[in-house]
């Protein structure tokens, strides 16, 4: 049972607007959002801070880093919500998105490329940094806006995946299950 009572419509005027922006026509709000909403200027923030628009990354190496880094978290339920509604649109395969959750950086499932994604979320879980040698390879491959892009990615997925699992939220019912194991 989540720790925060998701609201239920009729929801406040300002309210109902921010969440009705924020999830496409005909979906029903999310029950993070609706929990968040307890809080509307926390919601309208997290709004506002919101990555998936086209930015300046790939969107399957923007869905890499959300999926790799809601699964470190152990953020099942934002980690469902993206292999639901995201991963199938950027081409990732059953069994790519099974690695997220368990594969290393080493495993041969992954392209060199996919394989860094993987190193720079586990880099950021593990020491909220970046060694130099990673460093230079994540500087071979994106730009400066790119790899700023990346590592605020990375860090908004570890503020969703906190409100989730801190909330205790039951994943929505369409979403993914983590893979056994």
């Amino acid at each position: 049972m989540a720790r925060i009572a998701p609201l239920d419509p009729p929801y406040p005027a300002a309210v109902a607007e921010t969440l009705a922006a924020m999830m496409p026509p005909g979906i029903a709000p999310l029950v993070l959002f609706r929990a968040v909403a307890h809080n509307p200027r926390i919601l309208a923030k997290l709004r506002a801070a919101n990555l998936l628009d086209r930015g300046a990354l790939a969107r399957r190496e923007r869905e890499l880093v959300i999926l790799r880094t809601t699964a470190r978290c152990g953020a099942e339920y934002e980690w469902g919500i993206h292999v639901a509604f995201f991963a199938p649109r950027v081409g990732l395969s059953e069994a790519l998105v099974a690695a997220t959750v368990g594969a290393g950086a080493d495993d041969p499932i992954w392209t060199p490329r996919e394989a860094l994604l993987v190193r720079l979320c586990d880099a950021l879980h593990e020491r909220a940094g970046v060694a130099d040698d990673l460093w230079a390879a994540l500087a071979e491959e994106w730009d400066a806006a790119q790899l700023i892009e990346l590592i605020t990615l990375a860090g908004f997925y570890h503020t969703i995946s906190f409100l989730v699992n801190a909330l205790a939220l039951a994943p929505e019912d369409y979403a993914a299950r983590f893979p056994p194991g």
